[in-house]
């Protein structure tokens, strides 16, 4: 975001009523906090997406060969 949109942003918020403002505010530091889980959550999902991919590739050829069981839904 280039500086001039930040200002004007500041600019808005600073045109509200205090309480407005701080309400604004709130929100915005909510919606921070969210995208910075989000970023974390699709870092963790990459790092790990070759092992699922692997283990999805085991498991079909373990099917395939007889060799897979059925999941018990009812001990997780």
């Amino acid at each position: 975001m280039s500086r001039e949109n930040i200002a004007t942003v500041i600019k808005i918020i600073e045109s509200l009523p205090d309480a407005q403002q701080e309400r604004v505010i709130e929100h915005l530091r909510e919606y921070i906090l969210d995208l910075e889980d989000e970023l974390q959550w699709d870092k963790a999902f990459q790092k790990s997406q070759s092992k699922l991919v692997a283990a999805a590739k085991l498991a079909k050829q373990q099917i395939s060969q007889g060799q897979g069981t059925p999941m018990d839904y009812d001990r997780l």
